[in-house]
């Protein structure tokens, strides 16, 4: 395939998914933005979906623009006192008036803008614990006991001396109560020892296995590196449990919780080497997925929805200058300093953020287009 076809293969329309898709989420996170700095009576000037020029919006009472811009890859929340759409402190800050700084986002006490700032992020993780919660309580949430089916010969499982019947109860200090924990901690945790609890009989068994290193390559052309134990659930375990409002709302906060602490461990890992970086995806990987999706079906549509907006507030809170993270970092420097650091210092970070989110996705771009022209591994 090449990669101009991206958006247009084999009759399938790729964009419309994918913009539909990142428009939600970014609607979502700027919305947290939002919502928080008009509770704390800040004046937001522009709510954008997308960068560059408008192509059309509205004004509210409020004085708020809201607008669709050009380019859809993102969004911003502009409040009054902000330079640009970074957050950036303008100029005009040491003359307003006091009716001014009473509006102002970089006149609110530091927890105020910390609230705002992280209510980005927070929001992408709010909005995947709710749809979650609707998801288990109608369709119902794939559920399996961690109970051993089958151990595949000469696997980590067999030489770690796991049995057909064991019952998973703990890997490392995590408590594991289905058999789909099992697989996405150990997909997670290739070529590393776990130390896993098992269940036989009346007896509690303490193993040790280390999932083997398997190469995969997903139906979108994905190359992954992944941990395999070698067991199987039992045959004809598996089922949707439907979960009433109280518990549906436990399990998803439970689930987007487990998933968040995968995906970072995921994250260091390429961080550290462990697995590849050819990995990482861009906009035109995502692109591609969303639409793939998008073929099979509205609820397979909004499971990859909630995993892009938990993904969306990971990245958000990576303590980089010009993300979320990054101004969080400042806030935190600020607590401890008693004051905030100088405009320069600021600015500096800034580029450097800049310059470090610019190569990021300069790099997962070129990823994409390797994959999408067949050069990868």
């Amino acid at each position: 395939m090449h990669w101009l076809d991206v958006a247009w293969t084999n009759g399938r329309v790729y964009g419309p998914p994918f913009l539909i898709v990142l428009t939600v989420l970014v609607f979502v996170h700027e919305l947290g933005h939002y919502l928080v700095a008009r509770w704390n009576k800040v004046r937001v000037e522009v709510f954008s979906i997308g960068f560059g020029p408008e192509l059309f919006g509205w004004t509210d009472r409020s004085g708020t623009r809201w607008k669709f811009s050009a380019i859809p890859l993102g969004g911003y929340v502009k409040m009054f006192g902000d330079s640009d759409a970074t957050s950036m402190p303008g100029q005009e800050l040491s003359t307003m008036t006091d009716a001014e700084k009473a509006v102002a986002f970089h006149h609110k006490r530091l927890g105020q803008r910390a609230a705002i700032v992280a209510a980005g992020p927070f929001a992408n993780f709010l909005f995947a614990i709710v749809v979650k919660a609707v998801l288990f309580s109608t369709v119902g949430q794939a559920f399996t006991p961690a109970m051993v089916g089958e151990v595949v010969a000469a696997s980590a499982a067999e030489k770690a001396g796991i049995k057909t019947g064991d019952l998973i109860v703990a890997i490392g200090d995590r408590q594991i109560r289905s058999f789909e924990e099992v697989q996405q901690i150990v997909s997670f945790n290739a070529g590393t020892p776990l130390a896993i609890t098992v269940k036989r009989g009346d007896s509690t068994v303490p193993l040790e296995a280390t999932p083997q290193v398997v190469d995969q390559r997903d139906r979108f052309g994905n190359h992954y590196r992944l941990g395999r134990l070698g067991i199987t659930r039992p045959v004809g375990e598996s089922d949707y449990v439907k979960r009433d409002p109280i518990s549906a709302v436990w399990w998803a906060t439970y689930d987007t919780y487990n998933f968040s602490v995968g995906t970072l461990q995921g994250a260091w890992q390429v961080i550290s080497g462990l697995r590849s970086a050819d990995e990482l995806g861009g906009p035109i990987r995502i692109m591609q997925m969303t639409g793939e999706v998008g073929q099979l079906g509205i609820l397979p549509l909004i499971q990859l929805t909630i995993f892009l907006s938990i993904n969306l507030g990971l990245i958000n809170l990576f303590p980089i200058p010009i993300l979320d993270g990054g101004h969080l970092l400042f806030y935190a420097a600020e607590a401890l300093r008693g004051r905030p650091l100088g405009p320069r210092a600021q600015e500096y970070g800034f580029r450097l953020g800049l310059a470090l989110v610019v190569m990021l996705m300069l790099f997962v771009t070129w990823n994409d287009v390797r994959q999408l022209l067949g050069l990868g591994t």
